[in-house]
């Protein structure tokens, strides 16, 4: 691409791989903002799904239709586009613009469908912020919820809450569901579905995403990458959550099994379950906080201790500091590492004002 004067649907879809400048000088020299290539994909679309934000903005300024559909078929809208790539700001700048969050594409997808079903969580926000609707259903019935909690996303399950979403038994029993299943196991069985099991090799990502950890498989032909699924792994979090707005009460060593799943007192799994037993604030919470302690285990111990930190506090008070302070000062010089650091966090925490605080994750 020459920096002269371009003018024409070609040169604007080739201005949209430059800069800014080169989408400017495409657009003075005639090309039209609506300008589509011969597969009917818009120069919209293309910098939706690109992930090209700053294009977007001048092509919406330039007088592109934020709904006007694209590709073979008219099948395929610029904000489901960029909410399936999890493009936060080409999502932003077409809601601004007035693309309608609730506009459906082929097959009955929606922006928030798709942001939910990937866990797009800053995606899922924004579309509801512009009004999306947080129990339209999509495709196969589901609401949003559902499919957020079988996707493992516990940031796009809150944005679904905070927003009013309503169908929370059946996401309940769905994140309940997924407990039940390895999620490694489940997308190689997945895959193996749509590609067979010919002899392709494959590979494992675990990476920390947004307070849980994304499992990705994926399948290898000659080396290379050529098929992937992957999912969060927040579903204990996510049963939690839901089992607190419906006044639900889980057993206290269901939850411990929730946070110690994932192995890592960081994680939202564990955050939700060690805020949940704070709430409670009971006798029983207490003693069984005070026998994890007590175990072998370094990582239920250290759970043991983080109920303990708070332990109904939000009752007015600290009920249960004249008990818990010694275990944890014997923890302190007894335990392990993990459990021993997490006892001196917690009397730090009963020196402080331990009143106005919230508990992690379940507010």
């Amino acid at each position: 691409m020459t920096n002269g004067p371009v003018a024409g649907a070609s040169s604007l879809f080739e201005a949209l791989y430059g800069d800014e400048n080169a989408v400017v000088r495409a657009l003075r020299a005639g090309a039209s903002a609506e300008s589509a290539d011969e597969e009917g994909t818009t120069a919209l679309y293309l910098a939706s799904v690109q992930d090209l934000p700053n294009a977007v903005r001048l092509l919406l300024a330039a007088g592109a239709d934020p709904n006007r559909a694209s590709g073979p078929g008219a099948g395929d809208l610029p904000l489901c586009g960029a909410a399936c790539g999890g493009h936060v700001e080409a999502v932003e700048a077409l809601l601004s613009a007035g693309a309608e969050p609730d506009l459906s594409e082929e097959f009955g997808f929606t922006a928030l469908r798709w942001a939910a079903g990937l866990g797009h969580a800053r995606v899922a926000e924004a579309l509801l912020a512009h009004g999306a609707d947080p129990d339209l259903t999509g495709p196969r019935g589901e609401v949003p919820l559902v499919v957020a909690a079988r996707r493992g996303s516990v940031h796009t399950v809150r944005a679904l809450l905070r927003h009013g979403a309503r169908d929370l038994s059946p996401a309940l029993e769905e994140a309940r569901r997924m407990l039940t299943l390895d999620a490694e196991q489940e997308l190689r069985a997945s895959l193996r579905r749509s590609y067979g099991d010919e002899g392709h090799g494959s590979q494992v990502h675990r990476d920390p995403v947004d307070g849980g950890v994304t499992v990705t498989v994926e399948l290898l032909r000659d080396g290379q990458p050529f098929a992937s699924q992957d999912l969060q792994t927040g579903h204990g979090a996510i049963a939690t959550l839901l089992e607190n707005e419906l006044g639900l009460r889980a057993p206290f060593e269901e939850l411990a099994v929730r946070a110690l799943r994932g192995g890592d007192p960081g994680l939202d799994n564990w955050l939700v379950a060690v805020g949940t037993l704070w709430l409670r604030g009971d006798e029983e919470t207490f003693q069984a906080a005070a026998a994890w302690t007590a175990g072998e285990d370094p990582l239920r111990q250290a759970f043991g201790v983080d109920v303990l930190a708070r332990l109904g506090f939000r009752t007015g008070g600290r009920p249960f500091a004249e008990r818990a302070i010694p275990l944890l000062r014997e923890l302190t010089r007894s335990a392990a590492p993990a459990p021993a650091d997490a006892a001196a966090r917690a009397l730090a925490q009963y020196e402080r004002d331990g009143t106005d605080g919230g508990s992690p994750g379940v507010d």
